[in-house]
């Protein structure tokens, strides 16, 4: 018997040992550097990369491929079994309308917006970040967008609901945590313009991939009344070493019907 306290303890002694080596190495991890020498990051897929064994996002419909390299937009394939009949009855009238000969409008293309998840997106133009203690301030340089998310803080009571919402984040070893509520109901999730609710719940995990050259950022959604079940998804970003331009979006925009805001005589 006391050959067997004496192991058992021993067992016990080195378990706790291990665990406490974890948890002071997790502590002692660096935390991912996302802002420093003038870094941005440019989303690689121009939709959401699925997860085994989630739900799959919404993605083309086959007989209707998005050819980014033409002048088409996309459509939705409505087959997908996690949608909501309402969300499903709106990206209905919104392939219609593409296939008919209309425009497809996204946030970037009307300069509105984004949102979360929307935000990650936004291709083309880098996104840059901004850390310090207290916040992380992310920006899309497309049209100077910025998400602000608050650190090591609980969420409000009863967020006011707003166009990115309340985030806020922690680090977990080397990812960025960030969880957002509050988000209003005119954004969507995607370029397929699937739409929400202001029951939207978004989860996002940021890391630095492939010796840091990449960023990658898996984000759960979860909108229990538009989607049957949460879904997960992946969005990578390449580096692009280059100092954070300012750029406009809506200034004299005359390219096609984007509903952008257009002065009616010169200033000047």
């Amino acid at each position: 018997m006391a050959a067997y306290l004496r192991e058992t303890l021993l067992r016990s002694g080195v378990l706790a040992g291990l665990i406490c080596t974890a948890v002071s190495a997790e502590a002692q991890a660096p935390l991912p550097d996302l802002s420093s020498n003038g870094v941005g990051w440019i989303a690689i897929n121009r939709d959401f990369v699925a997860v085994p064994g989630s739900p799959r996002p919404v993605a083309d419909d086959p007989a209707h491929l998005y050819l980014p390299s033409k002048p088409t937009f996309r459509v939705a394939d409505l087959t997908n079994p996690n949608l909501k009949p309402w969300a499903r009855d709106i990206m209905r009238r919104e392939n219609e309308k593409v296939l008919a000969g209309g425009i497809g409008y996204t946030a970037r293309s009307i300069c509105m917006p984004g949102g979360v998840p929307g935000f990650m997106m936004f291709v083309e133009a880098p996104v840059y970040f901004i850390q310090s203690p207290r916040q992380v301030v992310m920006i899309y340089v497309g049209d100077e967008q910025v998400r602000h998310v608050y650190l090591d803080m609980p969420h409000s009571e009863n967020p006011t609901p707003s166009w990115y919402g309340e985030s806020v984040g922690h680090y977990e070893g080397d990812t960025l945590v960030i969880d957002t509520i509050g988000l209003n109901d005119r954004t969507t999730i995607d370029n397929f313009r699937t739409p929400h609710t202001d029951k939207l719940h978004v989860v996002e995990r940021w890391r630095l991939v492939n010796g840091g050259k990449q960023l990658e950022v898996l984000i759960r959604i979860d909108d229990p009344d538009t989607f049957y079940q949460p879904w997960s998804a992946i969005q990578r970003y390449r580096r692009l070493q280059r100092a954070l331009p300012e750029e406009v979006c809506a200034e004299n925009n005359t390219h096609g019907d984007y509903l952008l805001p257009i002065a009616a005589k010169a200033d000047f």
